[in-house]
């Protein structure tokens, strides 16, 4: 199996939010990527311009960033005949690999604008390179950008970065340094394109969690109602853990609870509700051990939002 290291470039109205098609609020102009064989050597590299159809004018803040000359633009292919190329040149039996979770998610709402979305079926299976780094590197999950990876990592910095294909090499770079054993597991699921029926839905088991990518429901209330998405299982033996701390909502419009495995102790469950942009609903949740210190801290935010709004509803 081949990596495909892509980056992208794009454009957005020049007019403001306000102007922006709300179908394509990005518009991809530049596609970069390196093919590394499955031993992270490289073999074949990807570059072409994409000549704007949305946006006219590059955005004043864009051009800032990525010094790109309006005339290779105008002289560039049309996406369809761009992301066609690319889609070939990756050839059969790859998986992506980006810097962060952006470029994928807009690559695919480019294909949707252009009626080619089903040339990469989702979800989609990648690794994240961005967080790889923070996680293995640095033991934190705070995003770092790509030239303080390169300067961490004593890369030489030989090309300028926010070029698509410079940057898909140098993110190539990053992974090329990562111990391969320990990332491989960890790879991210992007669901642009959620699950559309129960079969689909996605279970995942990693090292230290389990996943699970639920199908798309019309209402936001009948996520949590599903007993799929309700259901607490341990991440280690994967039997029904019994539910401590029932599901409630915080601050930040995520579920979170902890239930109790007889065996391996306490498990925190988290789901994100998402929306499509065909107003549907899935939920995406994580479950992993945790120490009764965190429990703890959980049960205390619970009943902290619990008496917060409580006093609301009383001066209301």
């Amino acid at each position: 199996m081949n990596y495909i290291v892509f980056d992208l470039e794009w454009n957005q109205s020049p007019l403001g939010k306000s102007r922006s098609n709300e179908r394509i609020p990005f518009e991809i102009i530049e596609i970069g990527a390196v093919k590394l064989n499955e031993n992270r050597e490289r073999i074949s590299q990807f570059q072409t311009f994409v000549k704007p159809q949305v946006y006219n004018w590059i955005h004043d803040s864009i051009h800032e960033v990525i010094h790109v000359d309006y005339k290779d633009l105008m002289n560039g292919v049309l996406f369809p005949q761009a992301v066609r190329e690319f889609l070939e040149w990756c050839g059969r039996d790859y998986i992506f690999c980006t810097w962060g979770m952006q470029d994928l998610m807009e690559l695919q709402r480019n294909m949707k604008y252009y009626g080619l979305l089903e040339q990469i079926p989702g979800p989609v299976y990648y690794y994240d390179i961005q967080k790889l780094f923070s996680w293995f590197h640095e033991g934190i999950k705070m995003r770092r950008s790509l030239e303080y990876a390169i300067d961490c990592l004593e890369i030489r910095k030989e090309k300028e970065f926010h070029r698509a294909l410079e940057d898909a090499q140098y993110t190539a770079e990053v992974f090329q340094r990562m111990d391969l054993a320990k990332i491989l597991p960890y790879y991210s699921i992007d669901a642009f394109q959620p699950p559309k029926t129960k079969k689909q839905e996605i279970h995942v088991s990693y090292p230290t969690y389990d996943k699970y990518i639920s199908r798309e429901f019309k209402d936001r209330e009948k996520v949590m109602k599903d007993r799929e998405v309700s259901s607490t299982r341990c991440p280690i033996c994967s039997l029904p853990a019994k539910r401590k701390i029932r599901w409630f909502i915080n601050n930040s419009r995520m579920y979170e609870s902890i239930s109790l495995c007889q065996e391996h102790g306490l498990v925190k469950g988290k789901v994100r509700i998402r929306k499509t942009e065909e107003d549907t609903y899935y939920g995406v949740k994580t479950l992993k051990l945790v120490s009764e210190e965190k429990a703890e801290e959980l049960r205390q935010k619970r009943d902290s939002l619990r008496k917060k709004r409580k006093m609301k509803q009383q001066s209301g």
